[in-house]
């Protein structure tokens, strides 16, 4: 029973899969690569559930992680408190002879950690970027902005490139580019959903330059000076992206095509949200299925 409830319980945060900009572990991948690629998202996803208070009623993930039926996770303290069990449980996984951990989630992801002999920083510079979560709700200008992603995106790049064998030094600097430029692809997305959360990750150096206010931000929709902003804004993640376009030239086959979705996901949903007028406000931009399509076909054309 206990078991059946934890595999229900991974299973509903790994479903938050097909939510995502891009395909995450496609079926034209490798068995192992898909079953590698959806164990690391479900970390990913959970951790972030964690930071922005969005855990499933019930406590179970408190109860996986030994703090009792009764945990919260409203107050920021609380999250943070969370955190550090969540760190304490994914380190069982890596000392070895200790006991295994609590979690599901870091259950099916211990297969995966052996098969690929992955390091313990990308899991904990994520673990790390929630916390800052908790205390940074403002970034003065893009180079801070660009050092947040370094913590809570970047990371998942270079795990990838670990599980498909293809880590390079070279390799990781584009997957940097290509992660942060989708990292601030989300961001512009999610304006009304982040300040709603009291977090605002548009630099308050550009929001100056173009007058615009947190109550502007609140408004149900953008006025013009919001929309010039978004506009810049997304012209420094279609940058970052083209960036990491020597990333997918470097690979061959499959892997060619999910990298080739992973950069042309980030596109049709810029291409969303300039077809909204850069207006955000009323609701996240969203990219169809054909214009993803479209844009995964521009990036192979490019890089063929």
């Amino acid at each position: 029973m206990v078991r059946a409830e934890a595999d229900a319980h991974a299973r509903a945060v790994l479903a938050k899969a097909t939510r995502e900009n891009f395909p995450v572990a496609p079926g034209f991948l490798p068995r192992e690569w898909r079953d590698d690629l959806m164990a690391v998202y479900g970390y990913a996803r959970l951790v972030d559930d964690i930071g922005d208070g969005d855990l499933a009623p019930g406590g179970r993930d408190a109860k996986y992680l030994g703090l009792g039926p009764d945990w919260g996770i409203d107050q920021g303290a609380d999250r943070l408190a969370m955190l550090d069990a969540f760190e304490a449980d994914l380190r069982r996984l890596f000392d070895r002879g200790t006991t295994p951990p609590g979690h599901p989630l870091l259950q099916a992801l211990a297969p995966t950690i052996s098969r690929r002999g992955l390091t313990p920083e990308p899991f904990l510079a994520l673990i790390e970027a929630n916390r800052q979560d908790q205390k940074v709700r403002r970034y003065a200008d893009h180079a801070q902005l660009l050092q947040y992603c370094e913590l809570s995106a970047n990371p998942v790049g270079h795990l990838v490139l670990a599980i498909t064998g293809t880590s390079t030094p070279e390799r990781r600097r584009y997957a940097d580019d290509v992660c942060t430029g989708l990292q601030i692809v989300e961001h512009l997305q999610d304006v009304a959903e982040d300040l709603s959360r009291d977090r605002i990750y548009l630099p308050a150096q550009d929001m100056a330059r173009f007058h615009v206010t947190e109550a502007d931000l609140a408004a149900p929709s953008a006025n013009a000076s919001v929309r010039a902003l978004l506009a810049v804004e997304a012209e420094r993640a279609r940058l970052l992206l083209s960036a990491g376009d020597p990333l997918v030239a470097s690979v061959n086959g499959r892997l060619k095509l999910l990298l080739a979705g992973f950069t042309g996901g980030g596109r049709a949903v810029l291409r969303a949200i300039r077809r909204a007028g850069y207006d955000v406000l009323p609701g996240p931009p969203r990219a169809t299925t054909r214009g993803l399509l479209r844009e995964v076909a521009a990036t192979l054309r490019r890089e063929g």
